[in-house]
């Protein structure tokens, strides 16, 4: 890698070992380039606060204001004494206070009309916002209103003042000096953007850039910059991205291509509907990636109840017509089991291979779960590895060393964020050549998401529900505001119950783990007074044990009801499941178990107590199992949280739409992106400081053509050591194998 001596620099050489170790400690900065890369969060104007009526409290702020009034009140009968200084930006006030020998030079220096920076925590005294001992900077106003800022703040910009990520240990300012020192270094700074490109888009060059983000001038200048650097960040991830599918295309498969009158002709004709459009075109851009001699690898998104299950079952049965073997992958056994279940009935006789009653175009379907028998166990084993069965069913026991197949041609993985990068990586490496790869999930990705996380994966979109599904109405239930509310949405369970139909009742945790700690955090009679929300916040998440103990002897009474669970052996999940999918079982009081596959037409009802403990894309999941057969679905969002807050306003915008892709988008906007390089697993810093993956749609689309274009002309880079070099700094050890489990 071609070093560039200047941003590689370690900070301590150029800034001071006192600041360099705060600066790596606090903010994970360690080199020149590191600080060069450090934006400023916003910029203030001269003399404007940070709107006082927004200042957040308990974080670290920077404001620049005016002083207004100033006085040192005595208390203690006259032994101490405090300096209250209040400051205003014209919107509004706020007001500062220090103590004790700390009041004699604020009190010289804060004369009324002075302007200055300060940093502090906000916080509430006696009900009014404060800042108690802040740091400050004086400006100078003379100097200011001339224009002269360079005297009043070192060399900084004159009307607008950098606010950076500051902590409690460095403030805004002291950050701003270092940008300072390593600045020039900014001139060396090689540019990752091939120059054609980046004129042909009229951006900045990188040294330009950096120096406007830090020192503007005006609000152009931050304009500039910011357009800049959003587009490094877009294209050198896309780059990384380009180059993985390049990789992935020089691999050999075998081109799958289904004989004209085999099983899928055979399963096709016995289907009792038609495919509906958008099924039919996805089942050609599969079948078209099945044909090519590089593995296919495409992510299939589709509503809950899209039909993927068919779409991917067809494929399966393209690749067995081709004479190789397709294993699925579900995340959880009883997801195991109900896919091979309803596999083998909507297959029929055409999935009893080599048994008596078999159709003339048939195979076997296999199920392998790791609770199996053993004898059940070695004849799934034998089938798979002789080729007598042609589809196998399994959890990630499927990829087990022992499991050796006759020739795997494709591998279809069900519920991808529950599926770790390296396990489908294990499944891959037991084809003779590379399978092709099918992914789905239920969780709608925005585009731009789908671009990114999973950008070597080609998508494909099932939006249109089969007929005969029925709408689902979704309403909040404030617990704590209005209790009879949920009174009521008990009722309307019996009510569902009575009319032939069943629930479920979904709660955040299983109940016998935390009984310890949740006494112990009971607190006693000295416990300060809490909101509604930090109790709502504190209060264990409700569980299934106790729950479901309650709603049977009280609002439930006299109804069946049976708890589901992770920590239940395998044998008495599936019996529960069983006899509720019989019908035998009113109210199932689960955990998320169900959220992925189970599949039960008779469940209208969904209550999800506590549901702002759970993520609004899950909570669109779970809403999904009811309302699957022919009678309208019902779900109950029951939270004790207040209101006006935020947790509240997620669930409004569960009840307010279906739609999961404008759901996907709500739910990023609220959580930010993280990193979406699968950084927000180890806990490091964002790599994406200006890229907002739900804003910037076009920017991301746009430099994904740019970058698949740049890596099919040059696949290594070697005449952009500039590229070459950010995608280093990008792809450090972690990431890269990140990047390449995908």
């Amino acid at each position: 890698m071609d070093l560039v001596p200047a941003l590689e620099e370690p900070l301590k050489k150029v800034i001071g070992p006192a600041t360099a170790k705060v600066t790596a400690e606090h903010l994970g900065l360690h080199t020149v380039g590191d600080l060069l890369h450090h934006y400023p969060r916003r910029y203030a104007e001269r003399g404007e606060l940070t709107r006082l009526a927004d200042l957040p409290l308990d974080e670290h702020v920077t404001v620049v204001a005016q002083v207004a009034s100033a006085r040192i009140l005595r208390f203690g009968g006259g032994s101490g004494q405090r300096l209250e200084v209040t400051i205003t930006d014209g919107s509004g006030q706020l007001q500062l206070v220090f103590f004790g020998r700390g009041i004699h030079k604020p009190h010289k220096d804060l004369l009324p009309g002075t302007r200055a920076m300060f940093a502090g925590k906000a916080s509430v005294f006696n009900r009014k916002m404060q800042l108690a001992h802040p740091a400050y900077e004086l400006l100078r106003a003379d100097a200011l209103d001339a224009g002269e800022a360079d005297e009043a703040i070192g060399s900084w910009a004159g009307a607008l003042i950098p606010i950076y990520p500051a902590t409690a240990k460095l403030e805004s300012w002291k950050i701003a000096k270092a940008v300072d020192m390593v600045l020039p270094s900014a001139q060396e700074a090689l540019d990752p953007l091939p120059d054609s490109l980046r004129e042909g888009r009229g951006l900045v060059p990188l040294p330009e850039a950096l120096l406007k983000i830090h020192r503007p001038h005006t609000k152009a200048d931050i304009a500039d910059a910011r357009a800049r650097l959003k587009w490094d960040e877009a294209f050198v991830l896309q780059v990384a991205l380009a180059r993985r599918r390049f990789a992935d295309a020089q691999l050999p498969a075998v081109a799958r291509v289904p004989r004209p009158d085999g099983l899928l002709t055979a399963f096709d004709a016995k289907l009792p509907f038609t495919l509906t459009d958008g099924q039919q075109k996805v089942s050609k851009e599969i079948f078209d990636g099945l044909a090519t001699e590089h593995p296919m690898h495409r992510l299939l998104q589709g509503e809950v109840g899209s039909g993927k299950t068919m779409v991917a079952l067809r494929a399966m049965l393209a690749v067995v017509d081709a004479g190789g073997q397709a294993a699925m992958l579900a995340p959880t056994e009883v997801l195991a089991q109900q896919h091979h279940r309803s596999i083998t009935e909507m297959m029929g006789e055409l999935a009893q291979g080599g048994m008596l009653g078999g159709a003339e175009h048939s195979t076997k379907v296999v199920l392998l779960t790791g609770s199996m028998g053993v004898a059940a166990r070695r004849q799934a084993l034998l089938d798979l590895v002789t080729g007598e069965a042609g589809i196998v069913i399994g959890t990630h026991a499927l990829i087990e060393d022992k499991v050796q197949f006759h020739d795997l041609g494709l591998v279809v993985v069900d519920e991808q964020h529950r599926f770790g990068v390296e396990q489908r990586d294990a499944l891959r490496g037991k084809g003779k050549q590379p399978p092709h790869l099918l992914v789905m999930t239920a969780t709608p990705i925005p585009r731009t998401v789908a671009m990114t996380v999973f950008g070597d994966l080609e998508t494909s979109v099932l939006d249109q529900l089969p007929a005969g599904r029925s709408p689902i109405a979704t309403h909040v239930v404030p617990a704590a505001d209005k209790p009879h509310f949920l009174a009521r949405a008990w009722e309307r369970v019996r009510e569902e119950v009575e009319n032939g139909h069943q629930a479920y009742v979904v709660c955040p945790r299983i109940g016998d783990e935390e009984e310890q700690s949740a006494k112990k955090g009971k607190g006693g009679k000295g416990a300060k007074k809490e909101s509604a929300e930090d109790a709502a916040e504190k209060r264990p998440p409700l569980a299934v044990l106790d729950v479901a103990e309650e709603l049977a002897h009280g609002a439930l009474r006299g109804l069946k009801v049976e708890v589901l669970h992770g920590r239940m052996q395998p044998d008495d999940k599936d019996a529960v499941m069983r006899r509720f999918a019989a019908g035998e079982t009113d109210v199932l009081v689960a955990t998320t178990v169900i959220e992925v596959g189970v599949n039960v037409p008779n469940a209208t009802a969904m209550v999800i107590m506590d549901a702002d403990r759970f993520g609004v894309s899950q909570l669109h999941q779970l809403r999904g199992r009811v309302g699957r057969g022919s009678a309208a679905g019902l779900c109950l969002l029951v939270s004790e949280m207040p209101e006006a807050s935020p947790a509240r306003a997620r669930l409004a915008a569960v009840a307010a739409t279906l739609d999961g892709f404008e759901l996907s988008r709500i739910d990023l906007e609220q959580r930010r992106e993280g990193d979406v390089l699968g950084q927000a697993q180890s806990g490091v810093r964002s790599s994406l400081r200006m890229l907002a993956v739900i804003e910037d749609e076009e920017i991301i689309a746009e430099a994904r053509q740019e970058a698949t274009a740049v890596v099919a002309a040059d696949p290594d880079l070697e005449h952009l050591p500039g590229l070459r070099t950010a995608l280093d700094a990008l792809l450090d050890e972690e990431r890269e194998q990140y990047l390449d489990k995908g």
